[in-house]
């Protein structure tokens, strides 16, 4: 009995500790860090975004809101394409591998405000998403 007990107790503390370790992906997961560079493209200051995924699992789908977006530099619509809805698509049909980053520039005046607003992840044969409502504060 003492020993069935104990074998009781091993396991649920071990389901404690690896629910622990497990970090759910969430949307603060997906750091946006954008500054400006110094060069000008038709009068528009150029921006560098990086989108860096700080989650153990892979992301798909992300989607960023972006309302208003508008560039004079050609950006390939495999890493950002933006939609009629003032949300931009991310890598679309792409896993962004945990701790990997994308990478692109835009140039517009005034900068876009761009914040996650979906993604769905996948930790290792586990999938999941997660969505926010994107609030636009100028």
């Amino acid at each position: 009995m003492v020993s069935s007990l104990k074998f009781f107790f091993t396991i649920l503390l071990l389901s404690f500790v690896s629910k622990g370790l497990s970090q759910e992906c969430t949307l603060d997961n997906l750091k946006i860090d954008q500054h400006r560079t110094q060069r000008i493209i038709q009068g528009k200051p150029k921006w560098n975004v990086t989108v860096t995924n700080n989650c153990k699992c892979g992301r798909l789908g992300i989607v960023l809101s972006c309302p208003g977006f508008k560039t004079v530099e050609v950006i390939d619509p495999a890493i950002l394409k933006p939609t009629n809805d003032g949300r931009c698509l991310l890598i679309q049909y792409k896993i962004l591998k945990p701790h990997d980053s994308v990478k692109f520039s835009y140039a517009w005046d005034p900068p876009i405000l761009m914040l996650p607003q979906k993604a769905l992840n996948f930790c290792g044969d586990k999938s999941s998403s997660s969505s926010s409502k994107a609030t636009n504060n100028p």
